[in-house]
């Protein structure tokens, strides 16, 4: 019989679980259904009004509830089963995609159908993105392979990134978007029937009589309180205020700088994908987390380097090749910083830390799409990626200058948990 010490690790340490596997495989194909939607959703708003500026304000509409709502959203992931809130969530998508789907079917959709059913999409992403967050660690057998485990997740949305586009620009270009909003909603079944066959032991959540308010400001002040949670929070809501603004923005580029059509802009979010991935790729392939710090410093440089050239692009190769470093900053960036962030936080206030960290990626999102569509239409679209691009480059340039701190303040941490010896670095 093999002892635990000569057992060989296998190459994907999270698969290990067979809770995380079945997460892992449901929400795959869920995600590019999802990636699809979102991109069948600028291009369809973009064709029924040809502005700019509604782009932008779907754009806000779909994500501002999670700037509002996911600290209470995190109080609540807090206090409830993380498994039961999650088979909810994501029965309330389905029927948001398909109510989509029906009425983009029917011909009959306007865009305040968007904007609404985009509404709702919001509200269910202020709980549903803390609960997955947190939920993750419940799915790890092993405390040891929760680092790979983050790192697997981007490689997983980043993967569904490059595939959805990439399909749902085809399907536009040969049926229409509607059938991009249907598949969408047919692959919540996966989800939900994996979440279901999941065997989740009975947590006992914690249960107190505290006004959810209070233990909101308990969950900032933690966050806040502590200069390493601060700063990676701080420079998520950068990458995702200006960073992201060239999600709501390329169906400019893709129709009216590079002359394409809806498979050009499938083929532009695909390659960022592709840089995305290759950089999901990469952190699932490191062994530990140590060095993590260097990578949340310089993604938003790799980022910002790539939004300049592709703004200055008008060769699709040449923006094709651009996207794929914007994908990949991005990823460096945001999925070190959430694997730091698992790995620092205390277990009981896991959830709000994670909607706070849901707050800053994606709640800051919609401000950018309402600056990104009224920057675009007043001084172009290119000038604005351009400040997005310098942006970014400076806010790496100031993390960089705190890291030494940051480090010494993370290293107790990680020597009490027998990350860190004393002569590693974080």
């Amino acid at each position: 019989m093999k002892t635990q010490a000569t057992e060989k690790k296998p190459r994907i340490p999270a698969f290990r679980s067979r809770n995380y596997r079945l997460f892992f495989l449901g929400q795959g194909i869920s995600l590019i259904g999802s990636w699809m939607t979102q991109l069948a959703t600028i291009w369809l708003v973009y064709h029924l009004t040809n502005s700019p500026v509604m782009l932008g304000i779907v754009g806000f509409t779909s994500q501002i509830p999670s700037f509002f709502l996911a600290p209470f959203g995190g109080v609540f992931v807090d206090r409830f089963s993380r498994h039961r809130t999650l088979i909810g969530t994501q029965i309330l998508a389905m029927i948001q995609s398909l109510t989509l789907a029906v009425l983009a079917l029917t011909g009959v959709i306007q865009i305040w159908h968007i904007i609404a059913l985009s509404l709702l999409q919001g509200f269910i992403n202020a709980v549903d993105a803390p609960a997955r967050q947190a939920f993750v660690p419940e799915l790890i057998e092993r405390r040891d392979d929760l680092a790979n485990a983050i790192a697997i997740n981007s490689t997983m949305f980043n993967g569904a990134r490059l595939i959805g586009p990439a399909i749902g620009g085809l399907l536009i270009a040969q049926v229409g978007a509607a059938y991009c909003f249907l598949i969408d909603g047919v692959s919540y079944i996966a989800v939900i029937a994996a979440l279901l066959a999941m065997n989740i032991k009975s947590n006992k959540y914690q249960v107190s009589n505290a006004n959810p308010i209070q233990k909101v400001k308990e969950g900032f002040n933690y966050a806040f309180g502590f200069p390493p949670i601060r700063a990676i929070l701080i420079l998520s809501a950068l990458v995702s205020f200006l960073g992201m603004q060239y999600t709501i923005i390329v169906p400019i580029f893709a129709e009216k700088i590079l002359q394409g059509g809806a498979d050009t802009l499938g083929f532009l979010m695909a390659a960022s994908g592709v840089g995305a991935l290759s950089g999901g790729i990469y952190l699932a392939t490191r062994g530990t987390v140590i060095g993590l710090g260097r990578l949340i410093a310089f993604g938003p440089t790799i980022l910002g380097c790539g939004l300049i050239a592709f703004s200055l692009s008008r060769f699709l190769p040449l923006s094709l090749f651009s996207l794929f470093f914007v994908g990949l900053g991005t990823i460096l960036q945001i999925a070190s910083g959430n694997t730091v962030l698992q790995t620092i936080v205390d277990d009981d206030k896991r959830g709000r830390v994670m909607s706070l960290y849901t707050m800053s990626f994606l709640g800051t999102i919609p401000f950018g799409n309402l600056l990104a569509g009224f920057l675009a239409n007043h001084i172009g679209a290119t000038n604005t990626l351009i400040i997005d691009g310098i942006a970014c480059i400076l806010g790496s340039i100031f993390f960089v200058r705190k890291l030494p701190a940051l480090r010494r303040s993370i290293r107790p941490i990680y020597e009490q948990k027998g990350i860190l010896t004393s002569s590693g670095k974080a």
